[in-house]
């Protein structure tokens, strides 16, 4: 019987619509309690984007901000497009996020609530655009941390445990 053949010229090559994770921010999720997720839209430049492709995106520091209707995507480092020359970008600008109305309406309003913050958790490339994972955040006190990483381990060892005991 004979096999069944890819529809694409190149079997290896990834399909233009699936998603590729650019870069995350896993201190965000030591550092903060996230209570809601979002998507949103990047808007980006003409060396941005390929920077963005290329993984050249850094949002370790990175924030968000609602201010006058709009979300801006704050302290977010792009390295600068190795082949863009006079048309190359600032790498910390601040850049637009695209959301709806409604959406930017109920961010600024939680965000202005006494300890909330709006946290960017990955960025991605979703068909042909970069889309950011932001999160509602609710900054971790230090005792909060330890205790996090206290039930990761616990976890992690009742997993072992597990698959110990189905093994044997």
């Amino acid at each position: 019987m004979p096999k069944s053949r890819s529809k694409r010229a190149n079997p290896k090559a990834k399909p233009k619509s699936q998603t590729g994770a650019v870069t995350q921010n896993r201190r965000a999720y030591h550092d903060y309690d996230i209570l809601e997720t979002v998507e949103a839209g990047l808007a980006l430049t003409g060396t941005e984007i390929k920077s963005v492709r290329s993984g050249k995106m850094n949002i370790q520091h990175a924030f968000a901000k609602a201010e006058d209707g709009e979300v801006w995507l704050m302290n977010s480092h792009i390295a600068p497009y190795e082949q863009g020359n006079i048309h190359n970008h600032e790498p910390t600008r601040p850049r637009k996020l695209l959301l709806h109305a409604k959406e930017i309406g109920h961010l600024a309003g939680v965000t202005s609530q006494k300890g909330l913050t709006l946290v960017p958790l990955r960025v991605y490339i979703k068909g042909h655009y970069a889309k950011v994972q932001v999160g509602l955040a609710r900054g971790r006190r230090l005792h909060d941390k330890r205790r996090a990483i206290l039930d990761r381990d616990q976890e992690r060892e009742a997993g072992r445990a597990m698959r110990a005991a189905s093994r044997g």
